[in-house]
């Protein structure tokens, strides 16, 4: 708070509140606390252009180190560790974001209602508070001002007949000390002085009775001015309230150290930062790049003659129609050379050695139509099985 005016007690009387006109600092109040609400949102409106702005930043810059982590060397817990950093700053810009719009939408939308609620303005131009004010303090300072005015009046007279009577009583010194004056001339120098004297005295007397009226009039005007004081004092102390809170809920959306989102982006990406794993990264590149890795080593390997294959969509589907081969009656029997797993679902699969009836002759293409025991039939190639004797 600003320390009490202090200087001359001319100056200080200048811009007393008990002085004439000087009320209407208090009246402005109204209209500069409204401005004030107009500031108050264009600065919360900037602020909330800087978080919207970091909240970008934040992403762009997560989305930018992101996309290069994923080209670089580090694997396991290490690698996670790096990108919690950008998971972490993805909840942070999102937090930021939500500040942003809280400033905005929720502060700022707030603060403008209670000033269009609180403002009430004239038909014409001005605030119907502050016109209410400043006629009840001029009607409660007019019977003031007008006795007053007429104090100065009192003064200046009574210090204009000081005057004449200290220049008439220098003239009668200066008489008496000249002796060629004549005796004539010095009485009338000193019926001047003496009527000076007696002006004096009639103007010190008036102005001591105005300065009496003054006085006694001063508690009734104290009391009228500090009635409408006390008004005013209420209205403002409203606006000190709600903008209190007003500002505290800024706070509160602005003070992301209490946030407990904020506390859990960091106590998780702490964790996860502590669950960096020397052992684990070890093992990993070692099962995945190193003497881990699984290898097929070197075996014997059985030759199997390569199967006619037809090409894509063209192998035939044999029915046992009138335009087909005839099939044989009862089949002839076939032992299996190899192994074959089927690769179609209509193919068969066996094993070397097992036994099964070919039920059609091979087709153009290698592929003859084969039974098993069970029912199961289907295609198999025909070099792959001899008959048995």
């Amino acid at each position: 708070m600003a320390d009490p005016p202090t200087g001359s007690p001319e100056d200080i009387n200048k811009i007393s509140f008990w002085m004439p006109g000087n009320y209407m600092r208090t009246v402005q109040r109204t209209p500069e606390s409204y401005q004030a609400c107009k500031d108050i949102i264009a600065c919360m409106k900037d602020r909330a252009h800087v978080e919207r702005q970091y909240a970008r930043q934040l992403t762009d810059w997560s989305n930018k180190w992101k996309a290069i982590t994923e080209t670089r060397p580090l694997y396991g817990s290490l690698l996670r560790a790096w990108q919690c950093f950008f998971s972490s700053t993805e909840r942070l810009s999102a937090l930021h974001t939500s500040v942003s719009q809280s400033l905005v939408s929720e502060d700022g939308e707030r603060i403008h209602s209670w000033q269009k609620e609180t403002f009430r303005r004239k038909m014409f131009c001005g605030f119907r508070e502050s016109h209410d004010l400043a006629t009840a303090f001029s009607r409660a300072q007019k019977p003031w001002e007008k006795r007053l005015k007429k104090l100065e009046k009192a003064r200046a007279a009574y210090h204009k007949s000081c005057q004449k009577e200290q220049s008439a009583q220098e003239k009668e010194n200066q008489a008496k000390h000249n002796a060629k004056l004549s005796e004539s001339k010095l009485s009338k120098i000193q019926q001047a002085r003496e009527r000076a004297t007696q002006e004096r005295s009639k103007a010190r007397d008036r102005y001591e009775k105005v300065l009496e009226d003054v006085t006694g009039f001063a508690p009734r005007y104290m009391e009228e001015m500090e009635s409408v004081f006390d008004q005013s004092q209420e209205e403002e102390r409203k606006r000190i309230s709600f903008l209190k809170q007003a500002f505290l809920s800024i706070h509160r959306h602005i003070d992301i150290t209490n946030n407990e989102s904020i506390k859990a982006v960091y106590s998780e990406l702490h964790h996860t930062l502590m669950s960096i794993s020397e052992p684990d990264d070890l093992r990993w590149w070692k099962n995945n790049h190193g003497p881990g890795m699984p290898t097929d080593w070197p075996k014997l390997e059985e030759w199997n003659p390569p199967i006619k294959k037809q090409k894509p969509g063209k192998k035939p589907k044999m029915h046992r129609g009138a335009e087909e081969k005839a099939v044989m009656i009862g089949g002839v029997r076939v032992r299996a050379l190899y192994n074959y797993t089927g690769e179609e679902p209509d193919e068969l699969s066996f094993k070397a050695g097992e036994e099964f009836l070919k039920v059609e002759e091979e087709d153009d293409q290698g592929w003859c139509w084969g039974l098993k025991e069970g029912g199961v039939e289907g295609f198999y190639p025909a070099n792959y099985v001899l008959p048995v004797k």
